[in-house]
């Protein structure tokens, strides 16, 4: 067994260590990724292409066990099941800087499975695993065109931080998963609190340092450990003597279908024009090493090819897309709220055919999600924002199933983009807050859609969000060094051109970025032009949004949970509980609310109508009120003596109201004016320094009557 390792310096922090040789021998490419005491361990596989792909199926798989931070799940079940949000998310990232760095045509199956070794509670491992993959596909013998590295870029009091801890990130104003080669990035995720563009530009570059570093150490294991690469079996590649005869008879023929606006007009269009010209040269292409059936499917590539081709040609020479629009030009833009008469939150945004509806429910602080993460400890979550596409969304029909990895990834953008304007828990915010994004059709960034239908609906909500969030893509088209980019892309642009990235913000500054691309990577100064173009077409959305709300509304819908919060001494908490419990059960069962009591003597109040709400509040002041001298109060009488009476004004608070003060005339027995269980009109004439209480019933009457 031979063991080799490189180590990579990490400015302020623990150096990264690549470890390859001592685990997993008998898989393609094995590393373990260590930072202090986190290891992820790495592991890639291949195998050639299954019959009749004609795409790359790269899976990556990276799982949490508890194991890692030397404990066992809770639960019934003690052993770990489907993966978390988070191990989604984390595979998510791994998965797209990887897919362009492989070759043109490349089918074979790949497989990269991480594993949580080790968690020390202070390093995140998702950034360890992403790179670890790329270094275990450095030292296989798969083919790859890295190396790729990955860094985590946090910003703390004004200073970028390479790879925070968790307790750095908590301080953090920036959280930038930066992915690339040397020079260029592949791809970002993240979210900021209203960064300027130059800002998250100057991370970039920061970030890009930190990754030529991880690349010298990866080419070095390279040198170490590294397989000679294999040369694939199977390209997808297209034929070269039927992409010719199909460009050949589709010269000229998709100008008609460029001028359409709709998107089932296109698709009905391309159809139609694949029909004509497989009739047209199909029979002229079948031979004996090429079936009929063969020769159907290669002229339909062939077509979309050349349609590809055709389509880049134009944005690119001519700066005109399939819509008509102009490069920078947005597709026409609506927005509504209040259309759902229950919800307690509405909003629908409206791009061209994009279309998306967000429902926001406001729910208790009991309401929020728990989570128990192996590297962030215990969480509460107080707010959701979860995304749905539906099938009909594109006008197909599938299998309805629960939310895939696409639409864990599209909601947890939108949640981190909105998120950081909301308001906290933790600073007065009672609420446990969901956004339900319905895509109700789709033809281009729905996630983004979903931001700006989300900011309506919380508005229309009540919840006082700071400032609007609106969110656009910026696309791409390359050919050498030449390249264009556009704002507001089509699905179609996405599908045919070289990148999607979203960017969302406040009118003041980032809060939330993505960016995938099918090209290996694109220089930092095309990132900050693409950020540039993106805020010039986020000044126009928000524009709309504004004209829609304004500002939240001033109340929340009667139809959302109620919930008040009042501050109480801590030596009324036994009062307000009552012997057993009985006062508080018994204003809860009257009132038909709930209340919760902290030792700190906070009350917070639920109800699920403004009128209940009242009375609860109400009845919860009666117990914990001050008696106050001067003041007039409605008692009851609960003894009687030969002196006096002993009126309970709130509750477990009584005052002597002595025979003298009964009436303004000589009474020989107290009984002759009240009786245990009256009610009785009475004033606070004094409060002794021990806190017992004077009443008068005479003093009351006599104010009353003037």
């Amino acid at each position: 067994m031979t063991i080799h390792s490189v180590e990579i310096q990490v400015p302020g922090g623990q150096p990264i260590k690549i470890e390859t040789g001592k685990y997993a021998l008998l898989a393609n490419g094995s590393v373990v990724v260590s930072q202090g005491e986190t290891s992820v361990i790495v592991n890639v596989c291949s195998a050639d292409p299954r019959p009749g792909i004609d795409f790359f199926p790269l899976q990556v798989d990276y799982r949490e066990k508890f194991a890692a931070a030397g404990r066992i799940p809770g639960g019934f079940f003690k052993r770990e099941g489907r993966p978390s949000e988070k191990e989604i998310l984390t595979c998510r990232m791994t998965d797209r800087p990887l897919r362009p760095l492989f070759p043109k045509g490349f089918i074979d199956e790949v497989q990269i499975q991480g594993l949580l070794l080790s968690a020390d509670g202070i390093h995140e491992a998702d950034t360890l695993l992403m790179l670890g993959a790329s270094a275990s596909l450095v030292v296989s013998d798969i083919p790859f065109g890295g190396p790729a590295g990955a860094i985590r870029v946090g910003r703390v009091n004004g200073e970028f931080v390479a790879n925070p801890t968790i307790s750095q990130m908590a301080e953090s104003d920036i959280d930038l998963v930066y992915a690339g080669v040397a020079g260029k990035t592949i791809m970002i995720e993240g979210a900021a609190d209203e960064c300027s563009e130059e800002d998250l530009r100057d991370a970039f570059i920061f970030a890009d340092q930190q990754v030529c570093a991880q690349a010298d150490a990866l080419n070095k294991l390279r040198e170490l450990a590294g397989k000679p690469k294999y040369t694939p079996k199977t390209l997808n590649l297209m034929d070269e003597d039927i992409d010719k005869v199909v460009s050949e008879a589709t010269e000229g023929k998709f100008e008609p279908v460029f001028k359409l606006g709709s998107k089932n007009e296109r698709g009905e269009a391309m159809n139609a024009l694949r029909d004509e010209i497989l009739a047209s040269v199909g029979e002229s292409l079948v031979t004996e090493e090429r079936s009929e059936d063969a020769v159907k499917s290669l002229v339909g590539s062939a077509v979309d090819l050349s349609f590809k081709r055709a389509m880049r040609n134009k944005i690119l020479k001519e700066g005109v897309r399939l819509d008509g629009r102009g490069l920078k030009d947005l597709r026409p833009l609506e927005a509504e709220i209040g259309l759902l008469p229950r919800v307690h939150g509405t909003g629908l945004f409206t791009r061209g055919e994009t279309q998306v509806l967000v429902t926001t429910t406001l729910g208790t602080t009991k309401d929020g999600q728990e989570s128990d993460a192996l590297t962030g400890g215990e969480t509460t979550k107080h707010f959701l924002l979860h995304y749905n596409f539906p099938n009909f969304s594109v006008g197909e029909v599938g299998r309805i199933m629960g939310p895939g990895r696409r639409e864990i990834g599209h909601g947890a953008l939108a949640e981190r983009s909105v998120e950081r304007m909301m308001p906290k828990v933790k600073d007065g915010f009672p609420y446990t807050v969901r956004c339900v994004s319905e895509v109700m059709a789709s033809n281009g960034s729905t996630s983004m859609g979903s931001i700006c239908a989300a900011s309506l609906a919380l508005m229309h909500a009540g919840v006082p969000l700071k400032k609007h969030v609106a969110g656009i893509s910026t696309g791409l088209v390359t050919e050498g060094d030449e390249y264009v980019m556009m704002t507001d892309i089509q699905g179609i642009e996405d599908h045919y051109g070289d990148m999607d990235f979203k960017v969302a913000g406040s009118p003041d500054g980032i809060t939330g970025f993505q960016l995938d691309l099918k090209t290996p990577g694109i220089t930092i100064d095309q990132m900050y032009e693409a950020m540039l173009i993106n805020k010039e077409a986020r000044v126009e959305i928000h524009k709309v949004m504004s004209d829609c709300v304004s500002e939240p509304a001033t109340e929340i819908s009667a139809d959302a949970p109620q919930i008040h919060t009042l501050q109480i001494k801590p030596e009324k908490i036994g009062a307000l509980i009552g012997p057993g419990g009985s006062v508080i059960r018994e204003i809860t069962a009257e009132n038909d609310v709930e209340i919760d009591i902290d030792d700190d003597g906070t009350v917070k109040i639920y109800a699920t109508g403004r009128e209940r709400m009242q009375a609860g509040i109400a009845a919860v002041e009666a117990v914990v009120a001050e008696v106050e001298v001067g003041q007039i109060y409605r008692g009851t009488v609960v003894n009687i003596r030969e002196f006096g009476a002993f009126v309970e004004i709130f509750p477990g608070q009584q005052g002597l109201l002595h025979i003298s003060e009964l009436a303004d005339y000589r009474v020989k027995s107290v009984e002759d004016i009240v009786s245990e269980g009256d009610k009785v009109t009475v004033k606070c004439i004094d409060i002794d320094d021990r806190g017992r209480i004077r009443l008068s019933r005479k003093a009351a009457l006599n104010e009353l009557e003037e």
